[in-house]
């Protein structure tokens, strides 16, 4: 019985990520052509909320197939409510698509190699995602699209976080962004199984399943221009490390 739920497992899988990449391929067909048109910026929104819906949909049918299960606790209409830096920490490759299904308006950073992928960066360029790694200019382009509205997602790690490992060290590139747009950061936690696609684990590799994913949003640190950023790090460090520490 063991050796069948594995075998029904590894299908799901496979079928899910085609599932994926199939639709994922049809969106950027469909705004690749978009990218043409004059005051494109215009479109942000709209495609946000597709991406937002889609991410929804697959979310629900990982748990209709039996793989993964979502818990989440604190997304509300209140603790959602205005424009916010989110972070989170990045146990798993899964952790954007979980979490931009319930963010509403909500743009993200990509790596360069991503958004220059046709199969993957029209829709991402239409949405308002930025590209970068670090930087000052980076810094500058992503407050200026948050503090014009959407709210933005970052891991501060930076990548994700290695098997053996529960909290790499943050960045503080986000209580920069935070800074100069003059919005709130708001933590996320998120409780995963470790072998669920961390750091160096490729999507192919199937880990065991089903598996539990339990994602919080903790609270808010208020925009405060007399905290230095160095603190805001500290904090945010503190807040994350005591909510995904070990039982």
């Amino acid at each position: 019985m063991k050796r069948v739920r594995r075998l029904y497992h590894v299908f799901a899988a496979m079928l899910s990520w085609l599932v994926f990449m199939g639709v994922g391929l049809l969106l950027n067909l469909v705004c690749a052509p978009l990218l043409l048109l004059p005051g494109r910026e215009r479109l942000g929104g709209p495609i946000r909320r597709v991406i937002h819906s889609l991410f929804g949909a697959w979310c629900r049918w990982m748990h209709a197939m039996r793989l993964i299960y979502v818990s989440s606790h604190g997304f509300t209409d209140e603790t959602l409510a205005g424009t916010a830096v989110y972070i989170s920490n990045h146990p798993g490759l899964l952790d954007a698509t979980i979490l931009l299904a319930r963010l509403p308006n909500t743009i993200c950073i990509f790596k360069p190699a991503l958004y220059r992928n046709p199969a993957i960066g029209p829709a991402a360029v239409m949405a308002g995602y930025a590209a970068g790694t670090s930087g000052i200019d980076l810094i500058r382009d992503v407050a200026a699209r948050v503090a014009a509205g959407p709210s933005l997602l970052i891991f501060p790690e930076g990548h994700r976080t290695p098997a053996d490992a529960t909290l790499g060290p943050l960045k503080p590139g986000f209580a920069l962004i935070a800074r100069r747009a003059r919005v709130p950061i708001r933590v996320i936690s998120i409780r995963a199984p470790r072998d669920l696609f961390p750091r160096g684990r490729r999507w192919w590799q199937v880990p065991k399943l089903p598996a539990l994913v339990e994602v919080t949003l903790l609270g808010e640190l208020p925009h405060d221009q007399t905290v230095r950023t160095a603190e805001l790090t500290a904090r945010a460090a503190r807040q994350l490390s005591a909510a995904i520490a070990p039982p």
